[in-house]
């Protein structure tokens, strides 16, 4: 089975439930004074992975995740293409990223495991 997101070849674990898929299309103008739209589409569909959230994570599983945007803020994302019915792959950016440490090792401090792992992917339009 192929991974539901996939952030640059990384497989990301599968998410948990309400993550959306939303597709945007852009146009040059929105209507005229008799509120009929004017505009015409520019360029292609705009894609977002929004609310892509993990309930639990490990601290290595989160951070591989995070290091995929770390090394030039862009990853090439695969995911599915509603429209479509297909995979696409776009390069894509994170918006903020979230999450609540749960677990913490006693020896070290630090996280173990996080909960809500919260990240929302979106299109650079390339």
């Amino acid at each position: 089975m192929a991974a539901f997101i996939k952030i640059n070849d990384l497989e990301c674990p599968f998410p948990k439930r309400g993550l959306s898929l939303m597709t945007a299309t852009l146009v040059d103008a929105a209507r005229n004074a008799n509120g009929v739209t004017v505009g015409q589409k520019i360029g292609r569909d705009q894609y977002k992975i929004d609310s892509l959230i993990w309930a639990a994570l490990t601290a290595q599983q989160w951070s591989a995740i995070l290091k995929e945007f770390a090394n030039g803020f862009y990853a090439n994302v695969t995911f599915p293409d509603m429209v479509n019915n297909d995979w696409k792959t776009l390069k894509m950016y994170p918006g903020d990223r979230t999450a609540e440490p749960y677990w913490v090792d006693d020896n070290t401090g630090l996280p173990t495991l996080y909960i809500n792992c919260k990240v929302n992917i979106i299109d650079t339009g390339e």
